[in-house]
């Protein structure tokens, strides 16, 4: 998949910043060890990125998802002890909102890295995706 380098590399920078801070911290803590780690990989990235939401041309809201990184992917953190289908489904649902390919689901709460690569079926970068998939 074209963005598959990407996430690669951000799935790397977490994997690096869970293993050194382990689990139990807050989420910040978390996003600013992510923040550096994305940095040394060279990976461009806007964090707490305010997004607004639309409902059939009206705004509805806002929300700010963790980081925008490659101008591409949404990338939403965790700190919980499990990741839940209510945390994907969010993530998905932020893809969606926000027109976007892929996303990344990352969970540093459990004693083990959680992260789950989020696919909008709907756009047109999946449609090959979305084949595969039936």
């Amino acid at each position: 998949m074209k963005f598959g380098d990407i996430t690669h590399k951000i799935i790397g920078c977490a994997m690096k910043v869970h293993s050194t801070l382990g689990n139990g911290f807050q989420e910040v803590i978390y996003q600013r060890a992510l923040a550096i780690e994305m940095n040394k990989q060279g990976l461009s990235f806007v964090r707490e990125m305010k997004m607004e939401i639309y409902y059939e041309g009206e705004h509805i809201g806002s929300r700010q998802v963790d980081f925008f990184v490659e101008k591409l992917i949404m990338v939403e953190l965790k700190a919980v002890i499990k990741l839940e289908d209510v945390h994907l489904a969010q993530a998905m649902n932020y893809c969606q909102v926000y027109n976007l390919p892929i996303g990344l689901l990352i969970n540093f709460g459990s004693r083990r890295l959680e992260y789950k690569r989020v696919y909008n079926l709907n756009h047109p970068e999946n449609k090959d995706y979305k084949k595969r998939q039936k």
